[in-house]
């Protein structure tokens, strides 16, 4: 099987640069300087790589969308979305740690595809061992003129808010504003950062940029699927026997995916499984043929995200699992769309209610009602997740549901 990012995982020095480069480590960024920003863009285009945060927007389409010099004159950033706080994943975390080169080689080639002399890691304020990991990357790729004057890389740190992994939010933040996020167009590869064109890519997305230059656009889009080309990383946690980061194909099955994970824990039966992160509606014990790429996940009624994949048994209550997510949801929400601000907190207690033993079958018309007036009618993918995944696991497990809101006697 073909591994891209988690190839030399086994390589226990290969957060520095020495290792990194022995490996094979900057060789792309070599050669994207030989081929030119035009050739290199194309590369990217052909290879069908998405935006792997979960926005699976076609990461060389994007790109070729900033203006040129001669069209808007000025600076222009490319900024790192490592604000990796959807739970359930934390495979940023993982490649930061392992292989902060490269992220920053990722990082240096698109900067360099786009006429950038200005690249900004963003990273989860929570994130205080990676971002000493990347302070010292970022000084070793300094030390050997990797990152050449007068360009430059600045590390910025988060504040905890979930709202900043939005690319639009995120900008606003770093701007020193409330993480509220943007009403597009524009979109920021017009006007970002500063009011300047900016591209926003998550940390995987970068990390796969390198393969493509050195081995071709057409090879990286022959590993995954026809409309999303090469390697994803999934996180896999909740009741499966080995968690981690596990890297397949685009397009692998689920239960393949599973099963590289040892299965259910304690030989349990499986229940359900949450694709991409909480913000991502449920799949059943019986969809687990769903290819895992960009298309499968969506023809089954949600998402790949951004491989969040959290494995529920039988044991799972799903209306506890709808209000653990909705609580949090309720907590991060910006406030800025009122259906997102009240509908959250709506979800919250009327859940809670449930779990008490107060709800009623009345709560669930109310669930429904509240959440088909909260998706499409916000700003961002937030608030839409907050009346979507209620809906979806009221769907798929009814009985669960019926069990905690029952009908009125008498």
């Amino acid at each position: 099987m073909t591994k891209l990012l988690t190839a030399h995982f086994d390589e226990p020095m290969l957060h520095e640069l020495e290792t990194f480069r022995r490996l094979g480590g900057y060789e792309g960024l070599k050669k994207a300087l030989a081929l030119g920003r035009e050739k290199v863009v194309e590369e990217v285009k052909r290879s069908n790589l998405r935006g792997l945060g979960g926005a699976g927007f076609p990461a060389g389409m994007k790109w070729s969308t900033v203006p040129s010099q001669a069209q808007d004159p000025g600076p222009r950033y490319v900024v790192v979305n490592c604000d990796e706080s959807e739970p359930g994943c934390f495979k940023d975390r993982v490649l930061v740690t392992r292989a902060p080169h490269a992220l920053i080689e990722g990082l240096l080639v698109a900067m360099y595809a786009v006429d950038s002399e200005q690249g900004f890691i963003f990273i989860r304020g929570e994130y205080g061992v990676q971002h000493r990991i990347l302070q010292k990357a970022l000084s070793e790729a300094r030390a050997a003129g990797l990152i050449p004057a007068p360009s430059s890389i600045d590390l910025m740190r988060g504040g905890g808010a979930y709202i900043s992994g939005l690319d639009t939010a995120l900008l606003e933040t770093m701007e020193g504003k409330k993480a509220w996020p943007r009403q597009p167009p524009p979109f920021p590869t017009a006007k970002g950062l500063l009011g300047r064109p900016t591209v926003v890519n998550n940390v995987e997305t970068l990390c796969m940029v390198p393969h493509i230059v050195l081995k071709g656009g057409d090879w990286f889009a022959k590993l995954g699927t026809a409309k999303s080309g090469g390697t994803f990383l999934f996180s896999i946690s909740g009741h499966v026997e080995r968690p981690g980061v596990y890297e397949f194909p685009m397009g692998t099955p689920l239960k393949e995916i599973l099963a590289a994970a040892g299965g259910v824990k304690g030989g349990r039966k499986l229940k359900a499984v949450i694709p991409g992160g909480v913000s991502t509606p449920v799949l059943t014990a019986d969809e687990l043929d769903t290819p895992m790429d960009f298309e499968g996940p969506r023809a089954k009624g949600t998402f790949l995200g951004a491989g969040g994949v959290i494995v529920l048994d039988e044991t799972a209550d799903m209306v506890m699992v709808a209000h653990n997510i909705e609580r949090f949801l309720a907590h991060e929400s910006c406030g800025q769309c009122t259906p997102c601000r009240q509908g959250s907190y709506w979800h919250e207690r009327i859940l809670e209610r449930g779990l008490s033993g107060g709800g009623t079958a009345e709560d669930l018309a109310t669930l429904e009602r509240a959440g088909e007036n909260i998706t499409g009618k916000v700003i961002c993918a937030l608030g839409d997740t907050v009346g979507v995944v209620t809906r979806a696991l009221m769907k798929k497990f009814p009985e669960d549901f019926k069990a905690r809101f029952p009908e009125r006697r008498g």
